[in-house]
C-alpha cells in the first residue's frame, strides 16, 4: 500500500493541482505542552473534482512536478458550503451628530410620559 495522507483541500486555483493541509497534534517532549503542527501538500487531481473545504485522500506517487508528488485518490466528504456576510439592508439613517440637548429632551419627555401613565 502507497503512503497515503487525510486532509482538507485548502486551494484549488491551479488547474490540476490542489493544496491539502494535514493537521496534527504533538505532544513537546520536554515541556508535555500539545500543539498543532500543520503541514501542506500539492497533490495531482486531474478530473478537477476536489473543491476547497472537502476532505480527501492524498497518495504518493512519482514526482509529478518540483512539488507534486502526490496524487488525489478520492474524497472523503464533501464542503458544506462557506458563508457569506452580507452588507446589513436594514439601516436606520441618524443623524450625524445628537447633542447632549436632545438626549437629555428625550429623558425628559419619557419620564413625563411615566409620570402621566402613574397617575
Amino acid at each position: 500500500m502507497a503512503h497515503t495522507l487525510i486532509g482538507t483541500v485548502t486551494s484549488d486555483k491551479r488547474d490540476k493541482t490542489i493544496t491539502v493541509s494535514i493537521a496534527n497534534r504533538e505532544t513537546h517532549p520536554l515541556y508535555r505542552k500539545q500543539y498543532t503542527k500543520t503541514r501542506k501538500y500539492t497533490a495531482h487531481d486531474e478530473k478537477n473534482e476536489a473543491k476547497v473545504g472537502d476532505r480527501v485522500e492524498i497518495a504518493m506517487t512519482r514526482p509529478i512536478s518540483k512539488t507534486k508528488a502526490y496524487s488525489l485518490v478520492k474524497v472523503l466528504e464533501k464542503a458544506r458550503g462557506t458563508v457569506e456576510l452580507k452588507e446589513d439592508v436594514h439601516t436606520v439613517d441618524l443623524p450625524e451628530k445628537v447633542g447632549a440637548d436632545e438626549i437629555a429632551k428625550a429623558k425628559k419627555a419619557a419620564e413625563s410620559e411615566a409620570e402621566g401613565e402613574e397617575e
